[in-house]
């Protein structure tokens, strides 16, 4: 699976480029993009890099992973928005984690909420993905509001142990 490239109406969903850095940086570095990612700190561009890495070495192990996104009548980069291991929070495993985050210039627009249904189907279609979760800090209303438009359903809340916050855990219905 690693040529996976995914297409909705507005969005192309596919791996990551060498071009892809700056601008995640650049989403990483803004306060507001992390507000409601671990600790709320922002991330240097050294450390963005290193995620991309990961996000890459996920793919290669797993066969899914967390796509780049980008806009189709622009090509511009927007974001990311795909499938991870939540190996942050064990309990939860097996389960598979469906995430997004979209630089600022992006929110509202619908984009976030697209890319997710998208990554579900392929998560649910291509990668045969049985239990898929999506987690959230507590006060984060958008990505809530999006876990509930794409079909997930409240399991629980808990605390994410790597910074001490409450989170909301949604899950695919089986």
């Amino acid at each position: 699976m690693k040529q996976q490239k995914l297409e909705t109406d507005r969005l192309i969903l596919r791996r990551w480029r060498r071009e892809d850095h700056a601008p995640f940086a650049a989403f990483c570095a803004d306060p507001d993009v992390m507000e409601f990612i671990g600790s709320g700190a922002t991330l240097t561009p050294e450390q963005a890099s290193g995620l991309i890495t990961c996000f890459e070495k996920a793919w290669d192990e797993n066969g899914y992973g967390l796509f780049a996104a980008e806009r189709r009548e622009t090509n511009e980069f927007i974001g990311f928005a795909g499938l991870a291991r939540p190996g942050f929070m064990p309990e939860l495993l097996p389960s598979v984690e469906i995430g997004w985050r979209l630089g600022k210039a992006h929110w509202g627009k619908g984009y976030a909420t697209e890319a997710a249904a998208e990554a579900l189907a392929f998560g649910i279609r291509c990668a045969a993905v049985e239990d898929i979760v999506s987690i959230c800090q507590v006060g984060n209303v958008a990505s809530t509001r999006i876990m509930q438009k794409i079909g997930l359903e409240f399991d629980q809340r808990s605390i994410d142990p790597t910074c001490n916050r409450d989170v909301v855990v949604y899950r695919l219905p089986r």
